[in-house]
């Protein structure tokens, strides 16, 4: 029920339990021998328990061991850069469905909640399953995440051309009763001198000459009038939209945009397809991570793996993004005179920027990706250390295994190949073989 397997393996192990080397790799197995008899290294014997110092006088060295490897250092700074994407674009989509498409903070959690992560669990499941079925090396892993990351890049492309406008903002973005509302001061136009308007927050309202106001006080309302059946009011009175009564008038909420909607729509399906593509990348990723290192290390690399995720993809990217969205504000709030919270920001600037730093990283990631993949292609045995050489049964037949050499390693000739058919059903055919090649 919980995935474990019916029987563990035994290995053979020597009787007095693991000893210090059982972490290193052969290559630095050596380093840690002795001169004293006996296995001893240092007044410790080998065949007795570690303890915690032994330990981490071991980590240093492994450690610079792995991260010496160009496909373990590679593979694991995409799997940050791919994170970093999650971390920073996915910790404030809330906010900018808000602000590009005018969604309140629960419409915007619940469609995220309800589109973008199923996808994700999704591509995760689809990227492990098509490893899988089609039996991929390392190198045709990385390939995989090359591929996939072109396509989620291209998604976060288009998101450069889906949103709204910020539109006109009275103060703001068009001229205010002669007056241009700056950052966190307070418009000085006649007809809201006597209003005191509160500025530590704002609730937009959309004007009857389609301009947008901060607030109703801002837009010089004096009353509300309620309408049957709708909860929300209309506010009349607004002396700043219009000097005629009749058309001095405003609705709760910020203006709409010609077209925001159809974009909204088509947004959603993007991201619907770029959460499920871009993780299709994380099974390649770490497939290739750990057939890079030796057995004896793979606990060790994927502790290391997962210690650079939090470190490089989970603290730095939401900071970054979060610099970049505040340089967008508009107009911001003041409470007792002090700075406050973004109000209003430039929906273009925003937009651009937000996508822009997700690009980047999406596009160091594919960088690594590459430069993985090309060391894999020089040297492909010299960086796999997990045994790959377990031929697929397309290869078995194309290859010089023998009855008497199967299992063991042998060197791989192409020029001494010989091709033919067999067919299991033809007896006489084994019996008449001299040897298979």
């Amino acid at each position: 029920m919980f995935g474990f397997p019916q029987a563990l393996d035994e290995q053979d192990m020597d009787g007095g339990g693991e000893s210090e080397q059982a972490m290193l790799p052969s290559s630095l197995t050596m380093d840690y021998q002795g001169s004293k008899p006996n296995g001893a290294i240092h007044g410790f014997d080998m065949n007795s328990g570690l303890s915690v110092c032994e330990h981490l006088r071991v980590i240093p060295r492994v450690t610079r061991h792995l991260l010496s490897n160009p496909v373990f250092s590679c593979i694991t700074l995409a799997a940050c850069m791919e994170i970093a994407v999650v971390a920073g674009f996915a910790a404030f989509l809330g906010k900018y469905l808000e602000q590009q498409f005018n969604l309140t903070t629960s419409s915007a959690n619940q469609l995220l909640g309800m589109t973008a992560i199923p996808c994700a669990c999704l591509g995760i499941f689809l990227g492990g399953l098509l490893v899988k079925k089609l039996n991929l090396s390392a190198l045709g892993a990385v390939r995989m995440a090359m591929m996939v990351n072109l396509v989620s890049t291209a998604c976060y492309v288009s998101f450069l051309f889906l949103g709204c406008d910020t539109g006109p903002v009275a103060g703001v973005t068009v001229a205010y009763g002669n007056e241009t509302l700056l950052s966190w001061q307070r418009p000085e136009s006649a007809c809201i001198n006597n209003c005191n308007c509160y500025t530590a927050s704002v609730s937009p309202v959309c004007g009857s000459n389609g301009i947008t106001y901060l607030s109703a006080c801002f837009a010089g309302c004096t009353k509300p009038v309620s309408v049957e059946g709708n909860p929300d009011s209309n506010l009349t009175g607004c002396t700043c939209i219009s000097s005629s009564s009749e058309d001095a008038v405003a609705l709760p909420g910020k203006c709409p945009s010609p077209g925001c909607q159809q974009a909204f729509l088509t947004f959603l399906c993007v991201i619907c397809v770029c959460s499920m593509i871009g993780a299709m990348a994380q099974t390649p990723s770490v497939i290739i991570l750990i057939r890079t290192v030796s057995p004896e290390l793979k606990s060790y690399a994927l502790g290391v793996l997962f210690l650079l995720l939090r470190l490089i993809g989970f603290i730095p990217p939401p900071l970054i993004f979060g610099m970049g969205i505040d340089s967008t504000c508009l107009f911001w709030s003041s409470v007792c005179g002090e700075k406050g919270a973004c109000m209003l920001y430039d929906n273009v600037a925003y937009r651009h920027l937000y996508v822009s730093i997700a690009i980047v990283l999406k596009s160091s990631a594919f960088i690594l990706y590459t430069t993985t993949w090309q060391c894999l292609r020089k040297n492909y045995r010299k960086y796999i250390k997990n045994s790959e050489g377990y031929l697929t049964p397309t290869e078995l037949f194309a290859s010089n295994v023998t009855l008497d050499n199967l299992g063991k390693e042998i060197t791989q000739n192409p020029a001494n190949r010989t091709k033919f058919i067999y067919n299991l059903e033809d007896q006489e055919m084994c019996d008449n073989m001299e040897s298979v090649l």
